[in-house]
């Protein structure tokens, strides 16, 4: 099949506003994007998006680590750090002095990567040192933060892959202008300001991937499949050597090429006017010019040949990884993976490793997927063993399910299935502002058309399965890459030499001409809208049960849910009987008909059970949400016990529980709530071993039988009330039962104790946590600006100090959480991940913050503002609106509290922030947790926080 003969349902056509800019549109496009591209070359993506007074922007720029230099790779990550850092303008107090400095910094760079000797090389760094705590005397860090805070942005961040870099922020609408203005800065200049303790961050964060198991390996899988393209080649965040021997002047050469308006995009969707935006950008970006991009010489792959096998080792669960080399994205091979990896592995759960491999539990786990890039791209499988089996036994089973791709032994009605699929999540995807600005900026980064992405949907229905069979054949073969992942020592770890920082002089008052300026300039604000939620959800009654609708007012997507008032505290066991109910069928369908009949009908089902409450959702076409409550309930009413498929689940919950505990992230997660709530808890309250494994099968089921017989009520989002009220009550009975009185869990003190577990790893991760006063709904303006003020957020205090003035940590934090549910205590938390040489100092900083709350009235100033405008500009929508009111009832509140805090916050002085402080925070004793290699352990750090005890694994997960 030639893609390109195909008959497109959407086509371009170019039109001119009434400004003389032209622009294109796509016929049959519902989302109505308008594609200008100015002068300069620069691309401009617009569409409209009305749900809130806010606008998405992403700057999309079409270079990542693809383009670093081979010598210095990790620039183009960095730079991305940079530009966070200001220009001329922005950032600086005096950038005459500066730049002087700046100057003879960058010269002492080279001076460092061109020397060979060690010991020179470490003065040359002593003397960067000091230059840069000179020039620090006039930078003014996280003044770009600061000033895009200003204008209530949320989401400020960025990101580097392969062939992207991209900025983003979401602000409100009446700020586009300003925000236009501040982005024109950025990007017409680099200054390469507090760069050294920056390249220490980035350090931080290189060592937090060494530590991320799923980089590794994948890092290992890159590098077979791309022996010679920069995809397995140059990681994104760079050679170690090459991180701490940069060259500034690389990093400014790099700027000059590739940070040029022909080759960077703007995507705007909100609530704007067309013809006012397109001026706007014009009058800013417009006037950047256009330069020539760097040559680049293609680089070509040859044919994998033969099977590569690599080895790679960690604490964590061993694993398979096979991968399978494709051509690049939207090609007919990227399109013919991309529905083999769904024909393997879907959403519905009713994919060949799903059924065979996942749903009778041959392995503890399996899955396939591809990913397109823009140049080249890949398909791989994952597949976990159970520990009674080999890596190679795993490999042997997900490839007896490629022969049954091969073979064509997959279900005819999966392939439309599928497709059908595809296109029920591009159009939940469309629907927001983020998720079609997404959409948008990656069509750009990959070199593709708004006209050949909206036209692909139509292009994959395309596809026979005769088409997929053949592809399978040809494509499937011994020639691809395996990656061995065996649980043992990693030999790979970089450990290095603290270089011995000198903490940089933060400037935290000071302000640039330019942030003044932005400051200073008045827009008309906009007024907060607060919902009624009475009048918003329309409520009735169906037998005995509420019923609840709001109203989808964006496309055919309905969603029901059925609200249980009780959860695992009522029922310790009852995520468990949801679990169980997975793997079995009933006497009409097995547990694999099951999961086809909802994926043939389009609809997703999915139970979730907290401490007080479950909840059973259906998602799918609103033609077909009745279908899924009739099948949901014959699934729960008529499910079949079956021992031996429970004694294979008991087996699988068993195993991943042993896999749990090698995993780093859980085991933090574990070793944090164990420091916060103690040795019983609800997370470590859970069925022993000894109880699943003599427990029989329908201790689970009955659960399940007589769930619709408890209370319970009913929300509806989708476009018809009337029709939904006309079936539902076929499917609702009488309650005829109550649920048990839930447990209690103590919520104890904190009393500054230390709780350790060792785990080899290159950093250590520490959280303190305190628990606080009752929960106090008078509080909630002010935990919102402290939060901003102190504790989260790139222009934070804590931030500022831990990470630009001290690089201690690439992540840092303190934050204030107020607790969901009346008569329970908030908690404080705070969280700094560093290298174990840097960990007295880290701990010691902290301390030292957390001693009296600095008092910086124009930061403050900018909180409380920043604060003010993410209400003003915020708007309650589509499922939120109901769900919204659940969360309100556990405090007793039954309108939209915003109001009220938006009150406290217009009201609120620096010195009530303080009170709060001295209060709430400051009295408060923290218990400590900290995970790391126990021999890397600084002790003395350590006893100035309390009385320290190494806890097991099984300490704190229970088991």
């Amino acid at each position: 099949m030639n893609l390109d003969m195909i008959d497109k349902r959407y086509s371009e056509t170019i039109h001119t506003d009434k400004n003389n800019y032209e622009y294109i549109t796509i016929s049959n496009d519902e989302n109505h994007v308008r594609i200008y591209t100015l002068k300069n070359g620069l691309k401009v993506f617009l569409a409209q998006n009305f749900d809130a007074p806010r606008v998405q922007t992403y700057i999309p720029v079409r270079t990542g680590s693809n383009n670093d230099p081979s010598d210095n790779t990790g620039l183009a990550h960095y730079l991305e750090h940079m530009m966070f850092k200001g220009t001329s303008r922005l950032g600086t107090s005096n950038w005459e002095k500066e730049s002087e400095l700046i100057s003879q910094i960058s010269d002492l760079y080279e001076e460092h990567k061109a020397e060979p000797d060690a010991e020179k090389k470490k003065a040359i760094y002593k003397k960067i040192d000091e230059v840069s705590q000179e020039a620090s005397q006039f930078a003014i860090a996280n003044e770009y933060d600061k000033v895009i805070s200003s204008l209530g942005a949320t989401g400020t961040n960025a990101h580097t892959w392969f062939d992207e870099t991209v900025y983003k922020n979401n602000i409100p609408n009446n700020e586009l202008e300003k925000w236009l203005k501040i982005e024109k800065e950025r990007f017409s200049e680099l200054v390469l300001r507090l760069f050294h303790t920056e390249l220490e961050s980035v350090y931080e964060e290189f060592n937090r991937a060494q530590d991320n198991d799923s980089r590794l390996v994948n890092y290992e899988l890159m590098d077979a499949l791309f022996p010679t393209h920069p995809n397995g080649q140059q990681t994104t965040l760079g050679n170690p050597d090459h991180l701490k021997n940069p060259s500034m002047k690389a990093i400014h050469k790099y700027f000059d090429e590739y940070y040029v308006p022909n080759n960077y995009a703007m995507v705007l969707v909100g609530d704007f006017h067309f013809e006012e935006t397109i001026q706007l950008v014009d009058q800013y970006f417009g006037m950047i010019p256009y330069r020539e991009l760097p040559k680049k010489t293609p680089i070509v792959e040859k044919p994998i040949t033969e099977i590569i096998k690599r080895t790679v080792k960690s604490p964590t669960t061993p694993r398979v990884q096979l991968a399978w080399r494709t051509e690049s994205y939207g090609t007919r091979e990227a399109m013919l993976a991309d529905i083999v990896a769904n024909v393997l592995s879907n959403r519905g759960d009713a994919g060949l490793l799903d059924l065979n491999i996942n749903q009778t539990q041959k392995l503890l786990w399996a899955q396939g997927y591809s990913v397109g890039l823009k140049e080249y791209g890949y398909f791989s499988i994952v597949a976990v063993p159970k520990e009674t089996q080999t890596l190679d036994e795993a490999k042997e089973l997900v490839l007896e399910q490629i022969e049954l791709l091969k073979k064509g032994e997959f279900p005819d009605w999966m392939l439309p299935a599928i497709i059908n699929d595809f296109k029920l999540q591009r159009m939940k995807a469309l629907e927001t502002a983020d998720g079609l600005a997404s959409n948008l900026y990656d069509t750009y980064i990959k070199g593709r058309t708004w006209e050949q992405e909206l036209n692909e949907m139509d292009q994959y229905a395309e596809f026979t399965k005769e088409d997929i069979i053949a592809f399978a054949n040809e494509f499937f073969k011994d020639n691809y890459v395996i990656i061995y992942k065996e649980k043992g020592i990693n030999d790979k770890l970089v450990r290095v030499e603290n270089p011995g920082i000198t903490p940089v002089k933060i400037n935290r008052e000071a302000q640039s001409e330019f942030l003044q300026e932005i400051l200073a300039e008045k827009t008309e604000d906009i007024q907060p809208e607060f919902i009624d939620y009475q009048k918003e959800i329309k409520t009735d009654l169906v037998i005995d049960k509420k019923l609840s609708f709001v109203k989808n007012k964006y496309n055919e997507i309905a969603q029901v849910y059925f609200i249980f008032p009780f959860g695992s505290d009522s029922d310790r066991d009852l995520g468990m009987a949801t679990q169980v109910l997975q793997y079995l069928g009933t006497d009409r369908f097995s547990p694999e008909d099951l999961k086809e009949e909802f994926y043939k009908i389009g609809i997703t089902n999915d139970f979730k059970t907290s401490s007080n409450q479950l909840t059973i959702s259906l998602s799918g076409l609103e033609e077909n949400i009745e279908k899924g409550i009739e099948l949901l309930q014959h699934w729960m009413y008529e499910v079949k016990p079956d021992q031996e498929i429970y004694s294979q689940f008991v087996e699988t919950v068993l195993e991943n529980r042993a896999a749990t505990k090698k995993d780093k992230g859980r085991i933090m997660t574990a070793l944090t709530n164990y420091t916060k709530l103690g040795a019983f808890s609800r997370f470590t309250d859970i069925i022993s071993k000894e109880e699943l494994e003599n427990n029989k099968v329908e201790v689970f089921t009955d659960r399940m039988k007589k769930l619709f017989k408890f209370p319970y009520q009913i929300f509806f989002y989708g476009k018809d009330l009337e029709s939904f009220k006309k079936y539902i009550g076929n499917y609702v009975e009488n309650e005829s039962l109550q649920a048990l009185k839930p447990k209690e869990y103590p919520e104890q003190e904190t009393v500054g104790d230390v709780y350790f577990t060792d785990y080899d790893m290159v950093q250590m991760e520490m959280s303190k946590v305190a628990k606080g006063h009752d929960v106090n709904i008078e509080n909630f303006g002010k935990i919102n600006v402290f939060n901003e003020y102190f504790g989260r957020g790139l222009s934070s205090i804590v931030f500022q100090e831990i990470r630009e003035s001290k690089s201690l940590a690439y992540s840092a934090y303190v934050s204030y959480t107020a607790n969901s549910e009346l008569k329970h205590p908030d908690y404080i938390t705070t969280y700094i991940g560093t290298q174990p040489d840097k960990l007295q100092i880290a701990v010691d900083t902290m301390t030292e913050l957390m001693d009296e709350l600095p008092e910086i009235p124009t930061q403050f100033e900018n909180a409380k503002s920043s604060a003010l405008k993410q209400i003003a500009s915020t708007r309650i929508t589509r499922t939120n609106i109901f769900f919204n009111t659940l969360r309100l009832k556990k405090l007793n509140i039954s309108h939209d509290f915003r109001k009220d805090i938006y009150k406290q916050i217009e009201g609120l002085r620096f010195e009530d922030l303080r009170e709060f402080y001295q209060t709430e925070i400051k009295p408060i004793r923290f218990n400590t947790a900290i995970i790391g290699k126990k021999e890397n352990l600084n002790m003395d750090a350590v006893n100035q926080m309390g009385a320290f005890k190494e806890v097991s694994l099984k300490d704190i997960f229970g088991y």
